[in-house]
């Protein structure tokens, strides 16, 4: 990518395609395409038609998507499949119309079986039953890996999917009851030592694990990809899966997690554990060993990047105050 190629960034405004553009701005990328959603509704065939026809854009970073935790993917699982089906089917099909040069589309671990060996490869995927509670959505995704695969087979796109772990960071979602696990628990740490409350309930066992990666590192792994050399992009474009992990290296059970959150909040009293809501997926850790290898690891601590997301949320309360 050259610093005035036109770069469309698909979901400019969520976690992952906020970062992306932050992270272009800050390369010193001058081109960059963005549509809200009023502007531009992805799962609109004909919108999206027009809007390819008219802007032209020679890379995509396809950030779109309905995203959710566990509850919103296990409440509303037919928005989620339709919707992200409708949009990468549509950002797809049009890059290729279009002649775009290079598209990464953006996933998720949740792809991965739910039992998958760990650390979870690239190759497991399709190895293993799904996690039930977010099913519909990770096949969506895998549609959208196999899409990008079937397009560069037959046509010779270098179409790419990157699945970053659990992502955290400015812009996040705090609603505790459609948010991940990570900001709900940060909001819940803020809050209650704001209120002086003696205990905090978290959902499920506890005993899940799960790898956090800051959506800055994620978006400069992405800018980090869409940037290599011809050779190495062909590679990642031409073989089975044309998949590709972004993860911190690390994990920690949530209840590890909850303590490490209340420790940074300075929230002192008890962690109930709420049985009776689901644990999800045992562990999803993702080997990055390709992506190591391709000269990137990511730069943000977890304790960091948690100070970091503390302080973004009480400066958006008070602004809302």
């Amino acid at each position: 990518m050259r610093p005035e190629s036109r770069i469309y960034v698909a979901g400019h405004r969520g976690l992952a395609g906020s970062a992306i553009v932050r992270r272009l701005r800050a390369a010193g990328f001058t081109s960059i395409l963005t549509r809200t959603h009023d502007e531009l509704d992805l799962t609109d065939q004909r919108a999206t038609s027009e809007f390819f026809e008219r802007n032209r854009p020679e890379y995509v970073f396809l950030a779109a998507a309905k995203v959710g935790g566990i509850v919103a993917n296990d409440t509303y699982p037919a928005d989620f499949i339709q919707q992200n089906l409708a949009i990468q089917t549509n950002v797809i099909h049009q890059s290729w119309r279009a002649v775009v040069k290079r598209l990464l589309f953006l996933g998720s671990s949740c792809i991965y079986p739910r039992d998958c060996p760990q650390p979870m490869k690239e190759a497991h995927i399709l190895t293993g039953p799904l996690e039930s509670t977010n099913r519909p959505y990770a096949i969506a995704k895998i549609a959208g890996i196999e899409m990008c695969s079937a397009y560069n087979r037959q046509f010779g796109t270098q179409f790419i999917a990157a699945m970053p772990t659990n992502l955290y960071g400015p812009g996040d979602n705090y609603n505790l009851e459609t948010s991940h696990v990570l900001p709900a628990l940060i909001r819940k740490m803020l809050e209650a030592k704001r209120d002086g409350k003696e205990e905090v309930v978290v959902w499920g066992t506890g005993k899940p694990r799960r790898e956090f990666l800051h959506s800055d590192d994620m978006a400069d792994a992405c800018v980090h990809l869409m940037s290599l050399g011809d050779e190495r992009f062909d590679e990642l474009s031409s073989h089975w899966p044309p998949l590709i992990n972004i993860g911190y290296g690390s994990d920690l059970t949530i209840r590890e997690t909850a303590e490490l959150v209340a420790s940074i909040a300075g929230f002192q009293g008890r962690l109930v554990y709420d049985s009776k809501r689901p644990d999800g997926t045992p562990r999803k850790l993702l080997d990055c060993a390709l992506l190591s290898e391709l000269g990137w690891k990511p730069k943000i601590s977890l304790q960091d990047g948690i100070k970091q997301a503390m302080d973004e949320f009480l400066a958006a309360t008070r602004a809302g105050s």
